[in-house]
């Protein structure tokens, strides 16, 4: 799927819409590269899977305005948790697919990528910081899949290594002040009726489809559906 850049554009504006800050910021395609400098180091990040895929980052010249802004310091409250509404509105203007956890790490290397788009976040005083783009091809990073047989031979080589296995029954949107007013005993919504399928997610991608069931006291998943590569990617 070739991703246009109307989407882009899209994408850019929805997250800079969504960041909490004063006064508002609005994404300006284009930059100079050697104004990020250490900025990259700390940037808030997250993969898109589906159909296409794509890494988000965004960097913000002060961080701290973001708790300012959002009025709470409550340590229930990350600064990862006040832009991920800005990483969803993004990865929504792609269509279907799962945002991954959000997470802070040095993002210079995906800045430098020639494949990358780059915004400027601009406010009323300057550039108060860049949300960057980088769609990846058939959720890899540009090179022509090897042949069949040589990626099964190297997939043997990591049959042992552990992934994150994932069931979510719902989700929900609530506000800082609903977050912060939650109390043994409260309830919370999802967005998923009873006795709907609950999501089987490998490493943030939906790979299946099962029911909550009990056994020996403990929760656990009976598999329902299995999906093919291109369901998983929905």
């Amino acid at each position: 799927m070739t991703i246009t850049q109307t989407q882009l554009r899209s994408a850019a504006d929805a997250a800079a819409a969504l960041l909490p800050t004063m006064p508002a910021l609005r994404a300006i395609q284009g930059y100079d590269r050697e104004s990020i400098g250490d900025h990259a180091r700390s940037a808030t990040v997250a993969t898109l899977v589906g159909a296409p895929s794509a890494d988000f980052a965004l960097i913000l010249v002060d961080p701290d305005a973001l708790t300012v802004a959002a009025g709470s310091d409550s340590p229930l409250i990350s600064a990862l948790d006040i832009v991920r509404p800005a990483l969803d509105a993004a990865s929504a203007a792609f269509g279907a697919g799962v945002l991954g956890e959000s997470r802070r790490e040095d993002a210079s290397a995906l800045f430098a990528d020639e494949d990358t788009v780059v915004f400027a976040l601009a406010g009323d005083v300057g550039t108060a910081g860049w949300f960057a783009i980088r769609v990846r091809e058939h959720g890899t990073l540009g090179a022509s899949a090897a042949p069949t047989t040589t990626a099964v031979g190297k997939l043997n080589r990591i049959n042992n290594v552990e992934m994150a296995l994932t069931v979510e029954i719902g989700r929900t949107r609530m506000s800082v002040r609903d977050v912060l007013a939650l109390e043994p005993g409260g309830i919370i919504e999802l967005d998923r009726s009873a006795g709907a399928p609950a999501d089987v997610l490998l490493n943030g991608r939906l790979i299946a489809h099962g029911e909550v069931v009990v056994v020996d006291q403990d929760y656990a998943v009976r598999i329902t559906q299995i999906l093919d590569v291109a369901d998983g990617q929905l």
